[in-house]
């Protein structure tokens, strides 16, 4: 089991910039594919970005292409999710998810993550 904690949310002004990163402990996280999601008030939560296990490969959100980027350091433990030119409508809660039965599989779907971080808050003001 692993046991996953994000940090790096906070209030920034639209067209800034915030990194958020997901630590993880209890075992290595080479071995699981990561994804970011968010849930803003009101709504369900949503894919944001996926990365492979060794990091060769990613997959982006349409609504964040461009603007954000996963990442991952195996050699930390830890998960990244760089994001520029932040708008209001990016304000959310933002979950790291880790997926241990994806091989090396670029996932999107909520229900095939195992294991899911507390979030963190990430608010955008205009």
């Amino acid at each position: 089991q692993v046991q996953l904690v994000e940090s790096g949310g906070g209030l920034v002004q639209a067209g800034g910039s915030l990194r958020l990163s997901c630590a993880a402990s209890g075992r290595t996280l080479s071995t699981y594919t990561m994804g970011w999601f968010r849930q803003a008030p009101g709504k369900e939560r949503e894919f944001v970005a996926t990365i492979t296990r060794s990091g060769g490969r990613t997959y982006h959100a349409d609504s964040v292409k461009g603007r954000f980027t996963i990442s991952r350091d195996n050699a930390k433990n830890t998960v990244y999710l760089q994001m520029n030119s932040l708008k209001p409508d990016d304000t959310a809660v933002y979950y790291c998810a880790a997926d241990y039965r994806a091989l090396d599989r670029l996932v999107m779907a909520e229900y095939e993550y195992d294991y899911w971080g507390q979030g963190t808050q990430v608010t955008v003001s205009a």
